[in-house]
C-alpha cells in the first residue's frame, strides 16, 4: 500500500443561479478534511475562488459536469491559467448531499423518523455537493 501525500483541491458544482464551493484535503492518512465551503451567486465565482485560495493554496479544480459547467470551466481557465480543471460526473451528488446535510445538521422530532433521503434540507446544499465531488476525485486516486 502506498502513501498518500496530502493534496488540496477546490471543487465546483455550477448551476444557473448559484455555485456550491469546497476546499478539500486528502490527508496522508487518506481521509478528507473540509477546510472551507459556500454558496455563492454565479456572478461571484471568482471573488470565492479568491477566498477559497485565501484559505489554502489549491492544486487543482474539480467541476461537476451538470448546468453551466462548460461556461465555469470558460471562466476559471482565464481566472486561473495555471491550475489543473477536471470536470466529473455529478451523477447521484445531489441525493448524497441531502444525506451529508443531515449528518451536520442532527434531524430533530418527527424528522429523525424519515429516512434523510426523503427529506429536502430547508437550505440549498450545493457546497455539500462540492464536498462529494472533491471526496470522489481525492479518495480514489
Amino acid at each position: 500500500m502506498s502513501v498518500l501525500n496530502t493534496k488540496t483541491v477546490l471543487a465546483i458544482d455550477p448551476g444557473s443561479s448559484k455555485v456550491g464551493m469546497a476546499l478539500v484535503r486528502r490527508t496522508a492518512s487518506r481521509e478528507s478534511e473540509v477546510l472551507w465551503r459556500a454558496i455563492a451567486t454565479t456572478e461571484d465565482l471568482e471573488v470565492h475562488v479568491d477566498a477559497a485560495r485565501a484559505v489554502e493554496p489549491f492544486s487543482m479544480v474539480i467541476i461537476g459536469n451538470g448546468t453551466r459547467s462548460k461556461e465555469t470551466v470558460r471562466r476559471l481557465r482565464d481566472h486561473l491559467p495555471s491550475v489543473g480543471m477536471l470536470v466529473v460526473d455529478e451523477k447521484e451528488t445531489s441525493l448524497n448531499a441531502r444525506e451529508r446535510y443531515w449528518e451536520h445538521n442532527p434531524r430533530r422530532g418527527w424528522r429523525r423518523l424519515l429516512p434523510a433521503s426523503l427529506q429536502t434540507p430547508p437550505v440549498p446544499v450545493d457546497d455539500f455537493v462540492a464536498v462529494i465531488l472533491a471526496e470522489r476525485v481525492l479518495l480514489d486516486e
